[in-house]
Parts: C-alpha cells; structure tokens; sequence
C-alpha cells in the first residue's frame, strides 16, 4: 500500500512538467541507487578547453595576468581583435 501524502497545489502547465520531470528523476535514483546519470569530466569544444587552460594558467601565475587602465582600454582591444 502507498503511504505517500498528496499535495494539490494550482500551477502552470510548464511548472507541472516540470515537476513531473524531478519526480521521474527521483523514482530512477531510488530503483538504481545512485545517480541517473553518468558524473564524467565534461566535454568542451576546443575555444572553451584553451580558455579554461590559459585561466588556469593565469591562476598559477604560469601566464602574467593582462592589466588595463581602464574598461575602455580592455573593450579597444577586444574590438581590435574583431577586426
């Protein structure tokens, strides 16, 4: 027998689904137990790999991090980039 409480509450059909969507979530963890999905190292595409590479460079103090004097000073070179 099921021992579960009920709640009725008015929501939208989107917050609906979306609640449906955590509760299927919840169900699958419990009959697998552990998490429905895989918790592998995230793939990148190569821009945001050399991107994460070189903020961790910077971090390390591997790369001297860029100043500028000013916003303006950073947003003249990002526009000279584009060009």
């Amino acid at each position: 027998m099921n021992e579960g409480a009920t709640i009725s509450i008015p929501v939208d059909a989107a917050t609906k689904a979306s609640a449906e969507t955590i509760n299927i979530f919840l169900r699958k963890a419990v009959m697998e137990g552990d998490l429905p999905f895989d918790m592998g190292q995230p793939c990148y595409n190569a821009e945001t790999d050399a991107a994460i590479s070189e903020t961790r460079a910077i971090m390390s103090g591997k790369i001297p991090a860029k100043r500028y004097p000013s916003a303006r000073a950073l947003f003249d070179e990002l526009d000279a980039e584009e060009e």
